[in-house]
């Protein structure tokens, strides 16, 4: 896979709302393989955390309070996207969501970014009654670490998208228009 690069992103929330973010995770895919997976936590504004949202990850306000918020994060990743400016996520309208309201949030620049979502691209090309990441991983014996942890759920959409580009027999990932969009 040739010149198939991209970063995977996840992102957990202390709440409802998508500028909550309490951990990012990356998975960068370099022609075609895994290159790096990484995770941060992150301290949402004001530390709180809804009961049913620790209940999903995990994640207490104690794991966070002395984590950086996401401005310092997201300038990490930036750094990622600046090689390759191009992200995947696995129901991209939550993580696009969260990366958009956290922006404006800290009324911080929206990049230029193109984006895939591994879920469109799954409704698309077979025929399962249930898409969720951890049922697809399952059905293609995909390998994963803990699901709604950031940097699992990140590698996990990019083994995912991995498999649905080579399933689709696309050479380039513009050729997957059906399941993209801009930041």
């Amino acid at each position: 896979m040739r010149g198939i690069n991209f970063i995977a992103i996840d992102f957990e929330t202390a709440t409802g709302k998508r500028a909550s973010v309490c951990e990012a995770g990356i998975c960068v895919v370099r022609d075609g393989k895994i290159a790096e997976t990484r995770s941060w936590l992150v301290r949402p504004q004001g530390n709180r955390y809804s009961y049913w949202n620790m209940q999903i990850h995990g994640i207490r306000p104690s794991d966070t309070v002395d984590s950086p918020e996401f401005p310092a994060v997201w300038a990490e990743i930036c750094g990622y996207l600046k090689d390759i400016p191009v992200l995947v996520a696995h129901n991209a309208a939550f993580d696009i969501g969260c990366i958009r309201h956290s922006l404006e949030l800290y009324g911080m620049e929206k990049p230029d970014i193109t984006y895939y979502c591994s879920l469109r691209a799954a409704r698309r090309l077979y025929n399962f009654g249930c898409n969720s990441l951890d049922y697809l991983c399952d059905q293609f014996k995909i390998p994963y670490g803990q699901h709604h942890r950031a940097g699992d759920d990140a590698e996990m959409c990019a083994r995912l998208f991995l498999r649905e580009i080579e399933y689709a027999e696309v050479c380039k990932l513009e050729n997957m228009e059906y399941c993209n969009g801009k930041l």
